[in-house]
């Protein structure tokens, strides 16, 4: 075996590794493939002679190379949510999205993968590395350019904004994540009657996915009717330190449930796929 073809097995023993790295500070797959891909391309180019954890010296060049990724994302002002204008809150997927990254993004938590997307690059590449993959703040810091302090008050200030603020008391929080399940439990099984006792009779839904204008949806039945059966890619998470719900088909965020709870009901949901609109929403992921 020559050398080649050895960095080629030990490269490959840590691909899906690497993969799994690049896919949570990408949140796609395509990406997550290309610089995996340009990670080889710098190993088979490199003299590792000297490499003593060639799995640490992996992830540091996919880090590296994700990061300007996500830089060059930025500076070009490139949106990640993917927004359609399906007639229902269901919505439907465009079948674009390949299964496996789906599955992935189900594995890796769908609404995680959302709040990362709205982190600063160096904010996400130190929190994913620390707070998911363990990786001390010593090697991290090298990489994003930043003392290791600096490094440790990026995963913080990440961390915090992963973990949203709770505006309300934990036992109000608590009743009303039971009511969102239920109502999602509902919709997707079909089960019309308990989808409507989870709603209040007068019920009042806000959709903006019309074009400059906002389409509303009024009582429990109506409301009903529309989703019941057919809310399959939604899940639970904190929007603006309330419960709310994630709507991403395929690990596309398609849109946002910002629910009003009164009296054990939801009164009203305003439904917001404008991107600009969503940018300014405190979306945080759900610690069960």
């Amino acid at each position: 075996m020559n050398e080649q073809e050895w960095l080629a097995e030990k490269f490959e023993a840590h691909r899906s590794h690497l993969q799994g790295v690049a896919y949570r500070m990408l949140g796609s797959l395509s990406e997550a493939e290309d610089a995996v891909q340009e990670c080889w391309l710098r190993l088979s180019r490199s003299d590792t002679s000297e490499v003593e954890n060639l799995g640490g010296w992996l992830t540091t060049v996919v880090s590296r190379l994700c990061l300007d990724m996500l830089r060059v994302r930025k500076s070009r002002r490139e949106d990640a949510i993917d927004v359609q204008t399906p007639e229902t809150l269901a919505g439907q997927a465009d079948g674009s999205d390949p299964e496996q990254e789906a599955l992935l993004a189900d594995a890796v938590g769908l609404a995680l993968l959302i709040v990362l997307g709205k982190l600063s690059p160096a904010e996400r590449i130190t929190f994913v590395l620390h707070d998911i993959f363990a990786m001390p703040f010593s090697d991290i810091a090298p990489i994003v350019g930043k003392s290791e302090t600096a490094a440790r008050q990026l995963a913080s200030r990440a961390r915090r904004r992963v973990q949203g603020s709770e505006s309300v008391p934990d036992g109000d929080l608590a009743h009303q994540r039971e009511l969102v399940d239920a109502f999602l439990a509902a919709a997707r099984r079909g089960d019309f009657d308990t989808l409507v006792a989870t709603l209040d009779p007068d019920v009042v839904v806000r959709d903006d996915r019309q074009a400059g204008s906002i389409r509303v949806t009024r009582g429990a039945r109506a409301l009903a009717s529309q989703i019941s059966g057919r809310i399959q890619a939604s899940q639970p998470a904190l929007v603006n330190g309330s419960a709310g719900i994630l709507a991403a088909p395929r690990g596309k965020l398609l849109y946002v449930l910002q629910v009003t709870i009164k009296h054990g009901k939801i009164v009203e949901i305003d439904l917001i796929s404008d991107p600009a609109r969503i940018d300014q929403l405190d979306l945080a992921v759900w610690n069960d």
